[in-house]
C-alpha cells in the first residue's frame, strides 16, 4: 500500500468529519444573481418596452409609408428617448464591467448601446417606405432584445 493511500485511510478512520465531507455531493457553484430588479436595469427594461410599443404602433399604423415620417415631432421625441436608452445601456455595461460579473449581458448591453443610434438613423434616412418599414422592424427587434436580455435568467460563466 502506498503512503498516500495509507494516510487517506487513516484520516478517514480517525476523523468522522472527513468521512462525512467526502460523502457529500460536490458543491455546486452559486447561480448568478439576476440584475433585472436593480433600478438601472429595471429602468432599461421599462424604457425599452415603452419604445418598442411606440415602434410597433408605427408599424401597425403603416407610418412607414409617410414621406415626412422622420420630420414628425413624435419621431424627434423618440430619437431623444432612444439616445437616453442607449446611454443607460452603456451605463449598465459599465456597472457590470466594474463588478467583473455577467460577461454576456455586459457585452450585449454595450452592443445594444452602440446599435441603437444606428437603427434610429436607418429609420430616419430610409429613402423609401419599404426601407423605412425594414428599419422600423429591425429597431423593434433591437428594443425587444434589450428587454429580453436583461430579464432572462442569468447563466453561469462557461
Amino acid at each position: 500500500m502506498s503512503c498516500g493511500v495509507a494516510l487517506a485511510v487513516s484520516l478517514l478512520l480517525s476523523d468522522p468529519n472527513v468521512a462525512m465531507a467526502a460523502a457529500q455531493p460536490p458543491a455546486i457553484a452559486e447561480a448568478p444573481v439576476s440584475v433585472a430588479g436593480e433600478p438601472l436595469f429595471a429602468d432599461i427594461v421599462a424604457r425599452s418596452g415603452a419604445l418598442r410599443g411606440v415602434v410597433q404602433g408605427w408599424i401597425d399604423a403603416g407610418a412607414a409609408t409617410r414621406a415626412d415620417f422622420a420630420a414628425d415631432a413624435g419621431f424627434t421625441s423618440f430619437k431623444t428617448q432612444a439616445a437616453e436608452l442607449a446611454a443607460a445601456d452603456m451605463q449598465g455595461h459599465l456597472v457590470l464591467k466594474e463588478r467583473g460579473t455577467d460577461g454576456d449581458l455586459k457585452c450585449i448591453l454595450r452592443g445594444i448601446s452602440e446599435d441603437m443610434p444606428k437603427k434610429v438613423a436607418a429609420v430616419e434616412t430610409a429613402a423609401t417606405p419599404a426601407e423605412r418599414a425594414v428599419a422600423l422592424s429591425e429597431l423593434a427587434y433591437l428594443l425587444n432584445d434589450n428587454v429580453e436580455v436583461v430579464t432572462a435568467p442569468p447563466q453561469p460563466e462557461v
